[in-house]
C-alpha cells in the first residue's frame, strides 16, 4: 500500500509592507517561482487598526495601505491570485481569529462577540489578562457560533477571491471545536483550502490541544534548535498529529537568523551556518517556509508593525551573500523526494548531544512500516569535522534501513573514508565537514527469506515437512550444560577419582513436572551408565545438577537427558485437590490408565535399566501395585500413589514421555594426580658432577636423588638430553663463538650420535637412563623430559629428510628466529611442507612414544605456541589414546588466548604469567581469572618460580626473603609448582639489564655449592611437606582471597569443596620490611561449618606445629622478612568439623528432590 502524501507546501513568506503597491507583486511571485516555491504567504494582508500591527485587523474587506489601492480586498486579491497562479504560486494569508482592532469594523458591528472593553485603569491592573487599549478579544464562550459563522463566510469569500489557505496566528486561543467548525464549512465549498497553525513557542499541551482541529500543517521550532537537545524531536512528534510539520530556517517575524551568528569566526562561518540551517529545514520539514531576504542574509528584523519597501531594498543591497541557488536546490529536493512530502516518523539514530546528529525520516507514521526513508546527518560544529561511523548509527535501525546512497551532489562532497561494502554504497567511515548537513536516501535491505511467502505443499520448504520436524523436536529444553569447553568442542579436565559435577538448565512449557539424568561412560565402552539429576536450590532457576564418578584414567563422555514425569504431575494434582477436599475420582481413573501404560511399557521394553541391571523384580512390584490399585477404594488408591515404593517402581519402569537429549555429547579427560598436584625440580644432568671440568652423567644424577627427594619434590625435570649439534654451537653466556670445550645449548638437538630418540653420549646410554629412571622411582621421583621440536643443523633428519625443513632462496637453511632474537644453532621443521605431510608429524609422535616406552610419562613441551595447533591436538590425542597416563606441560609464554587454546588442545598443565605477577592486585586478579571463569575447566597452571630462560628481576636483588616469598606464593596458590636448580640456593645473578642468568647452564657446565650460606632448602622442604599433608593445597582451585588491610600482604584461604581441610595463608610481598595487618576470615567457611562470626577456631601453625586458638573472624598478623615472610595455618572449629547429617524422611520423595514443585513454590517467572 502506498504511503499517503501529506500537505507539503514550499512557502516564500513576504511581508506586505516590504513589497508595497499591487504592481510590485508580480515580480515577487516570479522571484519565488524561480527559487522553486509553490506558495507565497503574505503577512499583514489586511488593513490594520490604529496600532499598526498587521495581526490586529481593522477591516477584513480592505487591504493593507501598503498595497496603495482603493479596490476592495476581494477585487485586489483576484488580481494578485491571478498573477501568482500564472507563475505556479498559491497565495496564503495570515489571519488572527481571536482578536480584532478595537477601532475596527468587526468590533464596531458586533461588540457583543467580544470581551467587554476594559477602562484604562483596569487595563493598567496587572491582574487583568488583556491590557492592550487597541485590541478587542473574541469571546468564544458566549459568541462562538456567530463568530464561527462570520469567519466561515469571510474565508469562503477570500478563497473565492483566490487565496489558497491561511496561517492562523495564536491558534490555541481559539477553541478546537470552533476551528473545526469553521474549516468544515469552508471545505464543503472549497475542498482544497488549507489551514496552517502558527505553533512555534507554544507549550506541548497547547499544541496537543490542536489535534483534530482540522489543520493541514503546523510550524516547527527547528530554527531555534541547538542540534543537540531532544526537544525538537519531541515537538515534531506532537506536531505531526496536528498537521504536516513545516520547518523554517528563519522566523517570519522577529530577529533574523544572522543575529545568532554574532560570535562566528568569519563570514564563511556565517554562510556555513545559513546553509546548514536551510538544508536542515528542507530535510526535516514536511514542506518549509523561507522569509523573503533569508537568501541574502538580510539583517533587518521583520516586525508586525512598520517597515517600507525602501528599507528592505536597502538591507538587501547590503547582503553578504546570495543563497538563491541553495534554496532552489532545496526546493527541488523537496519536490522530487517522496519522503520529504510525507508526514512520517522522525527518529534520532543516536543520543542527544552526540558529536553528529543522525535523524531517520520515513514515509509512514511508524518507521517500522516505512517503505522509503531519508537519513540526515548534521555536524553541530561549524568549524571542526566529525568522524562518522555508519555501523554505530545502524544499531537496531527501524524498518531495516541499512543501505544508503547520497540524495544530492552536496552529500559526501569531498568525503574521504573507509571503503564501502560495495561501490554504490556509502563508506563505512567518513568525515562530516564542519557545519555540513548531508542527506541520504535510505534503502531497506530485503529480508532473508528461507521459504516462499506462499506455502507450497510439495515444495522443499513446505510447512508440511517442517512441521513434521517440529513435532519431533525436543519439547524439553536442555541448556548451559557444564562442564563444557566451547560447547563440547574441547575436552574438560578432571583427575581420576574425582566426581564430575554436571549442571544444566532444564525446563519445559507449562507446569508439568520433569525429571532428568546424566548418561555417562568411558570412551571405550558402548553401554551408558545413568545417574539421576535433581533441581538446584534456590528454586525457580531451572538449574539441575547430577554427578558421575571417574574411576578410570582416560577419556569419558556424558550427555544430559530429560523427560516429562507424568506420574509425579498426577500425584501432585491429587494431593493438592485432596488438601482442599475436592473430588479426585477422575484423577483416580487417570492414574489407573497411567499405571497400566507404565506397566505395559516396562513389560515390552527391550532397553535394560542400566541402573538396575534390567532386574525384573521391579516390574513384578509394579504389577502388584497396579492390581492392588484397581480394586482399592479412593483412600487406598491415594495412599498407593503417594507411597515412595510406587514412585520407585514407576521410575524403574522408565516411562519417559517427551524424552529429550542434549544435542552435544561432552567429553571429560580423567588424568592422573600428577597432572593437578606435583612439585617439580629442574636440573641440567650434565652439571650434576659437582665439577665444572667434568660432564655430568646419569650416575651423577642418581647421586643427587636423595637430596631432591628430601626437599619434597616428586617430579625431576631434565632439559633435552639428546645429542647436541656442533654447527653454530653457542658459547658461554649465549656467545656466538664456541670454544673447543664449550658444551653448547641442549636445545640444539641432533648430531652424528642421533636426534630426538638418542641420548647425548656424555650423559650415558639408554640403559643408563633406564637405570636412573628406576632409581628415581625408588626415591618417589618421576622423570619429566623436555620435548623441543627443533633441530641443530647436524640433526640426522636434515640429511634423511631435507624436505622437512624450510630453505631460503639462496639455498641456505632458514634458522629459527623471533625478531630481534635469532637462534643460529637451531632450525625448525616446516610442518606443512609437501614432504612433511605426514612423515614429520608421525616422526615427532614416534619420538614421544619412544620415550614413553622407555618409562617416561611426563613431557614439558618447549614453545608449543610456535608450532601448528592442529599438530598438538592430533599428537596429544594420539599418544593419550594409547597411554592416557601421559602428562604434557606447555611452555608457552605468549598471549592469553593462545595459551588457553593450547590447554584446550590437550596440554595437562601450562606455564603461566605467575613469574611476572608481583602485586597483591596482580595475584588476586590472575587467580580469580584462573579459578572463577570458564578457564578452570581446561587450564591448569604450573607456577614455576624461575626457569633457565627466566631469572625474574625480583630475584636479582639477592634478598633471601624474595626467594622465600616467591616459593610460598607458588607452592600455596597452585597445585603444581616448579623450581629450577639454584633457586633454593638464592641464585639470582643476571646478565646486565636482562632476565638471563649469568653463566647460564644452558651454555656451560656448573658446579653448585649445595650448602651455600643463606639457602632456603629448609623452607622449600617445609612447603612441600605442608602441600602433601593438606589436600586444599593440591590444586589451584578452592582459593578465596581474604580482606587484609595492607597492600603488602596477600592473605587467602585454600579449602577443599567439603571444607574438611581449610588452610589460611598470609604472605608478605615486601622482602625488606616488617608488615602487619588485620585480616578477615571467610564468611563462607564459617557458614559451611554452621558457626557464628565470634566462634572459636582451633589453629595449627603448619610451619612450626604450634597449636592455639583464634576467636572470631578478624585476626591480626605480623610478618618479618628476616625470619619468615609467610605464615600457613590450618583451621577448624574448636568443637570439631560438622558431621554430615542424613536427610529427613519425606512422604513424597519426588517433591523432596524437586523443591520447585512444592505447593508453596512461586509460579511467577517459573516455567
Amino acid at each position: 500500500m502506498e504511503a499517503p502524501q501529506a500537505y507539503a507546501p514550499r512557502i516564500y513568506f513576504v511581508h506586505s509592507v516590504h513589497v508595497g503597491p499591487l504592481d510590485a507583486w508580480p515580480a515577487v511571485f516570479a522571484h519565488a517561482a524561480s527559487l522553486g516555491f509553490d506558495h507565497v504567504l503574505i503577512g499583514a494582508l489586511f488593513a490594520p487598526g490604529v496600532s499598526g500591527d498587521g495581526r490586529i485587523v481593522a477591516d477584513h474587506a480592505r487591504l493593507n495601505p501598503a498595497f496603495e489601492t482603493s479596490q476592495s480586498a476581494d477585487v485586489a486579491l483576484r488580481t494578485l491570485a491571478q498573477s501568482a497562479r500564472e507563475r505556479g504560486i498559491t497565495l496564503l494569508a495570515d489571519l488572527t481569529l481571536d482578536r480584532a482592532a478595537a477601532d475596527g469594523v468587526l468590533y464596531a458591528a458586533h461588540r457583543e462577540w467580544f470581551h467587554p472593553f476594559e477602562p484604562e485603569d483596569a487595563r493598567l491592573d496587572p491582574r487583568h489578562g488583556h491590557s492592550d487599549a487597541h485590541v478587542a478579544y473574541a469571546d468564544f464562550e458566549r459568541a462562538g457560533a456567530p463568530l464561527a459563522a462570520w469567519w466561515s463566510q469571510r474565508m469562503i469569500e477570500l478563497v473565492q477571491s483566490g487565496l489558497g489557505g491561511f496561517r492562523i496566528e495564536s491558534p490555541h486561543r481559539t477553541p478546537a471545536n470552533v476551528l473545526r467548525g469553521i474549516f468544515d464549512v469552508v471545505r464543503e465549498r472549497h475542498r482544497d483550502a488549507r489551514w496552517l497553525a502558527a505553533t512555534p513557542g507554544l507549550a506541548r499541551p497547547a499544541i496537543a490541544g490542536l489535534e483534530g482541529a482540522g489543520f493541514d500543517a503546523a510550524f516547527t521550532s527547528l530554527r531555534w534548535w541547538d542540534f543537540a537537545s531532544s526537544w525538537m524531536l519531541e515537538e515534531h512528534d506532537v506536531l505531526r498529529r496536528v498537521g504536516s510539520p513545516v520547518a523554517f530556517p528563519e522566523a517570519p517575524y522577529g530577529k533574523r537568523f544572522i543575529h545568532d551568528q554574532e560570535g562566528a569566526a568569519d563570514a564563511r562561518a556565517i554562510e556555513r551556518a545559513y546553509r546548514r540551517m536551510l538544508r536542515a529545514a528542507a530535510a526535516l520539514g514536511t514542506g518549509w517556509l523561507v522569509p523573503m531576504g533569508f537568501e541574502y542574509g538580510v539583517a533587518e528584523s521583520v516586525e508586525h508593525a512598520g517597515g517600507a519597501p525602501a528599507d528592505f531594498e536597502a538591507a538587501r543591497a547590503r547582503a553578504p551573500f546570495d543563497l538563491s541557488a541553495d534554496i532552489a536546490h532545496a526546493n527541488a529536493l523537496q519536490r522530487e523526494t517522496w519522503v520529504l512530502q510525507c508526514n512520517g516518523e522522525l527518529r534520532a539514530m543516536n543520543g542527544p548531544g552526540a558529536p553528529v546528529v543522525a535523524l531517520l525520516r520515513g514515509d509512514r507514521a511508524d518507521l517500522r512500516d516505512a517503505e522509503d526513508a531519508v537519513l540526515t546527518l548534521i555536524n553541530p560544529a561549524l568549524a571542526a569535522p566529525v568522524r562518522v561511523n555508519m555501523a554505530h548509527l545502524l544499531d537496531a535501525v527501524p524498518g531495516g534501513f541499512t543501505r544508503f546512497s547520497p540524495l544530492d551532489a552536496e552529500t559526501l562532497r569531498g568525503a574521504h573514508g573507509a571503503p564501502a561494502r560495495d561501490a554504490s554504497a556509502v563508506p563505512d567511515h567518513f568525515a562530516l565537514p564542519g557545519g555540513a548537513c548531508w542527506m541520504f536516501r535510505a534503502l531497506a535491505a530485503p529480508a532473508v527469506l528461507l521459504a516462499p511467502r506462499e506455502d507450497i505443499a510439495k515444495g522443499r520448504t513446505s510447512g508440511h515437512k517442517t512441521v513434521a520436524d517440529a513435532l519431533l523436536a525436543p519439547r524439553i529444553a536442555i541448556e548451559s550444560v557444564t562442564p563444557s569447553v566451547d560447547e563440547g568442542r574441547f575436552v574438560a579436565k578432571r583427575i581420576v577419582g574425582e566426581r564430575v559435577d554436571v549442571c544444566a538448565a532444564i525446563f519445559a512449557d507449562g507446569h508439568d513436572r520433569i525429571d532428568a539424568a546424566v548418561l555417562w561412560r568411558a570412551a571405550d565402552e558402548t553401554a551408558w551408565h545413568e545417574s539421576p539429576m535433581a533441581p538446584v536450590l534456590p528454586p525457580g532457576t531451572d538449574m539441575w545438577s547430577g554427578h558421575f564418578p571417574l574411576d578410570r584414567i582416560g577419556r569419558h563422555e556424558f550427555v544430559v537427558v530429560a523427560w516429562r514425569d507424568d506420574f509425579a504431575s498426577l500425584v501432585d494434582h491429587v494431593q493438592k485437590k485432596r488438601a482442599v477436599n475436592q473430588n479426585v475420582d477422575l484423577e483416580m481413573e487417570e492414574a489407573s490408565r497411567l499405571l497400566a501404560l507404565v506397566l505395559a511399557t516396562a513389560e515390552t521394553s527391550d532397553t535394560p535399566d542400566e541402573a538396575n541391571g534390567g532386574d525384573t523384580a521391579l516390574n513384578a512390584s509394579l504389577d502388584a501395585i497396579v492390581k492392588r490399585f484397581i480394586g482399592a477404594d479412593t483412600d487406598t488408591r491415594c495412599a498407593l500413589l503417594a507411597a515412595p515404593a510406587t514412585a520407585a517402581a514407576v521410575r524403574a519402569a522408565r516411562h519417559r514421555p517427551f524424552l529429550s537429549r542434549d544435542a552435544h555429547v561432552r567429553r571429560v579427560d580423567a588424568e592422573r594426580r600428577a597432572a593437578r598436584f606435583a612439585s617439580w625440580y629442574e636440573i641440567f644432568p650434565r652439571s650434576m658432577s659437582d665439577d665444572e671440568a667434568r660432564h655430568g652423567t646419569f650416575d651423577d644424577v642418581i647421586a643427587k636423588l636423595p637430596r631432591i627427594r628430601d626437599m619434597g619434590f616428586d617430579v625431576l625435570y631434565f632439559p633435552p638430553i639428546h645429542p647436541i649439534g656442533l654447527a653454530n654451537r653457542k658459547g658461554r653466556n649465549n656467545t656466538l663463538t664456541a670454544g673447543p670445550t664449550d658444551v653448547g645449548s641442549p636445545y640444539a638437538i641432533g648430531a652424528a650420535a642421533g636426534g630426538h630418540t638418542a641420548i647425548h653420549p656424555q650423559l650415558g646410554t639408554l640403559d643408563d637412563f633406564r637405570r636412573m629412571l628406576a632409581a628415581a622411582h625408588e626415591h618417589g621421583l618421576e622423570i619429566a623430559l623436555d620435548f623441543a621440536v627443533q633441530c641443530s643443523p647436524d640433526h640426522p633428519w636434515l640429511q634423511a629428510h631435507p624436505g622437512w625443513f624450510a630453505w631460503r632462496p639462496d639455498g641456505t637453511l632458514r634458522y629459527a628466529e623471533n625478531p630481534p632474537k635469532k637462534y643460529q644453532d637451531i632450525v625448525n621443521p616446516e610442518f606443512y611442507a609437501h614432504d612433511s605431510k605426514p612423515g614429520l608429524w608421525l616422526a615427532l609422535r614416534d619420538a614421544i612414544l619412544f620415550w614413553v616406552d622407555a618409562g617416561v610419562r611426563i613431557f614439558r613441551v618447549d614453545n608449543p605456541h610456535t608450532k601448528p595447533l592442529p599438530f598438538w591436538e592430533w599428537m596429544i590425542a594420539d599418544v593419550r589414546a594409547r597411554h592416557p597416563d601421559v602428562v604434557f606441560l606447555s611452555e608457552a609464554f605468549t598471549r592469553p588466548r593462545l595459551m588457553y587454546r593450547l590447554a584446550k588442545l590437550g596440554f595437562s598443565q601450562s606455564y603461566t604469567y605467575f613469574t611476572w605477577r608481583e602485586s597483591k592486585r596482580d595475584f588476586t586478579e590472575y587467580l580469580t581469572e584462573l579459578t572463577q571463569t570458564a578457564v578452570r575447566d581446561f587450564y591448569r597452571p604450573n607456577f614455576f618460580v624461575n626457569t633457565p630462560d627466566i631469572n625474574p628481576r625480583h630475584l636479582q636483588t639477592g634478598a633471601r626473603a624474595s626467594f622465600m616469598i616467591r616459593a610460598a606464593l607458588a607452592a600455596t596458590l597452585s597445585g603444581v609448582w616448579g623450581v629450577y636448580c639454584g633457586f633454593e640456593l638464592c641464585e639470582g645473578r643476571a646478565l646486565p639489564d636482562s632476565e638471563e642468568y649469568m653463566d647460564s647452564e644452558k651454555y656451560q657446565l656448573r658446579a653448585w655449592d649445595w650448602n651455600r650460606h643463606g639457602h632456603i632448602v629448609g623452607e622449600i622442604t617445609a612447603l612441600n611437606r605442608i602441600r602433601r599433608a593438606n589436600p586444599a593445597l593440591q590444586t589451584h582451585l578452592g582459593v578465596t582471597f581474604l580482606d587484609a588491610h595492607n597492600d603488602q600482604i596477600l592473605c587467602f584461604e585454600k579449602a577443599t569443596p567439603a571444607r574438611d581441610n581449610v588452610i589460611v595463608v598470609a604472605i608478605s610481598l615486601d622482602p625488606y620490611g616488617e608488615q602487619r595487618a588485620d585480616f578477615e576470615l571467610s564468611w563462607h567457611t564459617f557458614h559451611h561449618w554452621r558457626i557464628d562470626d565470634g566462634a572459636t577456631l582451633a589453629v595449627t601453625d603448619e610451619l612450626t606445629g604450634q597449636r592455639f586458638e583464634w576467636h572470631g573472624r578478624w585476626q591480626h598478623l605480623h610478618l618479618d622478612p628476616h625470619t619468615r615472610p609467610f605464615a600457613i595455618w590450618r583451621i577448624e572449629p574448636a568443637r570439631g568439623l560438622p558431621r554430615d547429617e542424613p536427610l529427613p524422611e519425606s512422604p513424597d520423595a519426588h517433591v523432596a528432590g524437586h523443591p520447585e514443585l512444592d505447593t508453596d513454590f512461586p509460579l511467577a517467572g517459573a516455567t
